[in-house]
Order: structure tokens, then C-alpha cells, then sequence
């Protein structure tokens, strides 16, 4: 997630667990080990409650959160009713040494760390949280799975193309830690679960066109060089990223809307929606995907050359766009910034319009979807999991194993048409992508975009 109002509003569609009555005593070991070797193991104490958070102290996992800052505290709250968090980290000591004393994360006595790697040598961790800013996900994450660690990492998961291929691969190398993408929306089950249903179901007929409403990024700047606050290591927080002169509007939230760092609200807001309308399409699978792109569309704040900012103190990121794009199937979805936000789906026996705060649309106007949607399709849904909380899930599938609702794999597939929109805005062109090999055909200067090279000292892992 990207806010503190996205936090907000998937914490709210959170239940607190209640006490459990009765608990079969076992390691923590065991509790991890167990998903890690079977699907289907045995479960070693009754499923009678949805989380783990009433746990004893030495079967609770043991939790380090890299990245507190808003959303990061956010999420370390949410995991800590599950585990133990014995580590925090963030190159801004204000944000580690907060929530090293917030009685709802460290309570005082987590270790707080500036260098994530402190966390990830630690072999009593057995959980990692990563929720720094984007261009520093992928390479945390591969690193934390080559530790053996399970992880939860927040949206948008990557930063480019190449990312997308790397971390899956990472994933497949590790199969026995469980990765979970913090997709949120993945886990509403009256909103968007029910549209996902619903088009599965073929209830709104032949699907021809989907528009995905995002909302376009804020514009701003001429922003002042300044000194980074003695708090901040500004060269860490960097990482692959070229090295620039500190400006306040680069960093912690503000991030989002430079390219260096971010995808803009491409991947802010399209990891979420774009998500949801390739899962309910069948197009979140390896393989699949759009096979033209069309940026012809956009505008950017400042100006660019060759699908660069020609201004370094600016936002940079398109704030105008309908980005759109064509799959095999013979559908279209388009991108756009100038909609409602949610996604709106047309078919041939009717539409539907959902987002948070609502879902609206002929089968539900004429009651269709009553008799077709109920626990067994939201259970096939969530993987054959029982529905409950995102983090809940997370949890579940460590101590269970099996895939969590937003897993990698479909991640990375509608990441890649998050990516590809955003560079065929900046070229402002069509571009063509071969779903099959993963990779952009027939447009050198394109193809240049698919990944970046990495700051010496800071390079992701080569998981091929």
C-alpha cells in the first residue's frame, strides 16, 4: 500500500481474533517448518480461531520490519498481532526508534537497525516486513529469501520489468518461504472478490472492455536543493538509485511521483486495480497479458527526451493519461487517469463498476449474483484457504504452506502491464509486448526500458 489512507482502509476491514480456548503446545519451529514441508500437513492445533495472535510467546513467529515510516508502521502493527517484532529498521532513524518504542510494535525492547542486511543476518528471525520505497523492494526481498525468510512485502512490488523476473525467480528457488504481496484488495471479500466472481462467472456475458480509473499524479516543483536532516542516510536511502542532491519532495512519501523511484500512479494505484481486472480476466497468469500498449495519451509535468525528464527538480511522474491496452483475447483495457477510481467492467449481458467504496452493476441491480457467490467461491478464490484478513492469510500459509491470495506469480504479470504503461507514456507511443517471452518487440529504444542498471554497491541479486 502507499498511504496512510489505504492503511486506514484496509485496516479497518480487519477483525481482531478472539482468544483461543484451548492450544496444543509446540515449538515455533515446528510452526514454521510445518508449512514449509507440506500443503497438506496436519495442522497442529485446531483452526478454531483466524490468526495466530493469541499465540504463547515461544510458538509466536519472530518478525523484523524493514521500512517504518507511515505505511511501514501501519503494517508492523497488523503483523506484530501474529508474531514478535524483535527488529526495526529504516535509514531514517526518527521513523526505527519510533516504532521501536510504540507499545504495538517493539514495545520498547526491538532491536533498531539503519542497514536491513542487520536484520536479515539475524538467524532468531524468521519473518521480514519490507515496506521502504519502491526501488528498494526487489533487492531486500531476493535478499531476505536467500536468508530463509518468509515475506511480506507492500505494493507496487517492483520497480521495472527485469525486477518482475528476478523476484519470481527468487521465489521459485525459495518454495518453501511463503511471499506475500500486500495487495489488499485481494482479501475484500464484498467488493472486489464479489466483481472478480462475477466476471469469472460469466455473469456480465462476453467481456469486451475494461477501464482501470487511477487517478493521475500530482504535479509539483521547482523544489529547493537542501541538506538531508542528520537523521537521514540519503545516500542509503538512494540505493540503485543515480545519486542526486537531497530535495524533501524526493523522499519518504513524496517519492511516488519521480521515475527514479516510483512508476507514479502506473503502479501507486495500478498495482491495485490493474490487479484486480487481469485476475477477474484470466490475465494475472505467466504468459498472458496485453500485446499492444498505447501511451499516445499522456502528458508528464515537465518536459522529456527520449522517455527522460529533462528537469531534475520536479515531479515527473504523467498526472494525465488513458492509457490503452490490448490483449489476445480481443478485449481492451484502458488506464486512465480521468475516470472514477475503480475498475468498470462491459460485457455483453451488462457492467459493473467497483471500487472501495462500492460495487454497483446489472447483476447485482437484478439480483444475479446472490445464487452464484457464496464461501465455496470465495474459498476457490482465496486459493482454497478459508477467507479472512490479508496478513491472516500470510500467516495461515507459513504455518500451512500453499499460495496466499496475492501471490508473486499473478503479481508480477499485472505488474508487467503497470511497467509497460508507463513507458510507452514516456515515449508517448505504441509499444508491442510478447507476452510468452517477456519482452518488448519491435522498438529498441523501448526495449531499453525493461530494466536499469543498479548504483555500484547496491545491485539486485541475478536470479536466473
Amino acid at each position: 500500500m502507499s498511504t496512510v489512507k489505504e492503511w486506514a482502509w484496509c485496516s479497518q476491514d480487519k477483525k481482531e481474533s478472539l482468544f483461543m480456548a484451548q492450544l496444543n503446545r509446540s515449538s515455533r519451529r515446528m510452526f514454521l517448518a510445518v508449512g514449509a514441508a507440506s500443503v497438506a500437513a496436519t495442522p497442529y492445533f485446531p483452526w478454531t480461531q483466524r490468526t495466530f495472535a493469541n499465540l504463547a510467546a515461544n510458538d509466536r513467529p519472530r518478525i523484523g520490519c524493514i521500512g517504518v515510516g507511515s505505511m511501514g508502521t501501519g503494517d508492523a502493527k497488523e503483523h506484530a498481532r501474529f508474531g514478535d517484532v524483535l527488529a526495526v529498521c529504516d535509514v531514517d532513524s526518527r521513523h526505527s526508534e519510533r516504532a521501536k518504542n510504540d507499545m504495538d510494535i517493539g514495545k520498547g525492547k526491538a532491536d533498531a537497525y539503519s542497514d536491513y542486511r542487520k536484520v536479515l543476518e539475524r538467524s532468531d528471525i524468521d519473518v521480514v516486513s519490507v515496506v521502504t520505497p519502491d526501488h528498494w523492494h526487489v533487492k531486500i526481498v531476493i535478499e531476505a529469501l536467500q536468508a530463509g525468510k518468509h515475506v511480506f512485502c507492500q505494493k507496487p512490488l517492483t520497480l521495472t520489468l527485469e525486477e518482475n523476473q528476478l523476484v519470481r525467480n527468487a521465489c521459485e528457488k525459495n518454495p518453501t518461504r511463503i511471499f506475500v504481496v500486500g495487495t489488499q484488495q485481494r482479501s475484500d471479500r464484498d467488493r472486489f472478490l464479489r466483481a472478480v466472481n462475477m466476471v469469472h462467472k460469466g455473469l456480465l456475458g462476453e467481456i469486451t472492455k475494461v477501464t482501470v480509473g487511477i487517478n493521475g499524479s500530482p504535479t509539483g516543483g521547482p523544489f529547493p536543493v537542501a541538506t538531508p536532516p542528520a537523521e537521514l542516510n540519503w545516500d542509503m536511502w538512494l540505493g540503485q538509485a543515480p545519486s542526486v542532491d537531497y530535495r524533501e519532495k524526493r523522499c519518504h512519501y513524496e517519492f511516488r511521483w519521480w521515475y527514479e523511484y516510483s512508476g507514479g500512479k502506473f503502479t501507486d494505484w495500478g498495482a491495485h486495480h490493474v490487479d484486480i481486472a487481469q485476475w477477474a480476466l484470466g490475465e494475472d497468469k505467466k504468459g498472458k497479458g496485453p500485446i499492444e500498449i498505447d501511451g499516445s495519451d499522456a502528458k508528464h509535468p515537465v518536459p522529456f527526451k527520449d522517455g527522460y525528464p529533462t528537469v531534475v527538480d520536479s515531479y515527473n511522474t504523467s498526472q494525465d493519461f488513458a492509457i490503452k491496452c490490448k490483449f489476445a483475447s480481443g478485449v481492451e483495457m484502458i488506464i486512465d487517469s480521468r475516470s472514477e477510481n475503480g475498475v468498470l467492467f462491459e460485457g455483453s449481458k451488462g457492467r459493473m463498476f467497483v471500487s472501495r467504496g462500492k460495487i454497483a452493476g446489472t447483476p447485482i441491480e437484478e439480483g444475479w449474483d446472490k445464487e452464484h457467490y457464496g464461501d465455496a467461491d470465495v474459498k476457490k478464490l482465496y486459493k482454497d484457504k478459508p477467507f479472512e484478513g490479508h496478513k491472516d492469510n500470510f500467516f495461515r500459509c507459513i504455518r500451512e504452506g500453499g499460495l496466499p491470495v496475492s501471490d508473486v506469480y499473478s503479481h508480477v504479470i499485472s505488474m508487467n502491464t503497470c511497467h509497460l504503461s508507463s513507458i510507452a507514456a514516456r515515449l508517448g507511443r505504441k509499444i508491442k509486448w510478447d507476452p510468452a517471452a517477456e519482452k518488448i518487440v519491435g522498438d529498441d529504444m523501448a526495449a531499453t526500458f525493461f530494466g536499469r542498471s543498479a548504483r555500484k554497491g547496491f545491485e539486485i541479486p541475478r536470479i536466473s
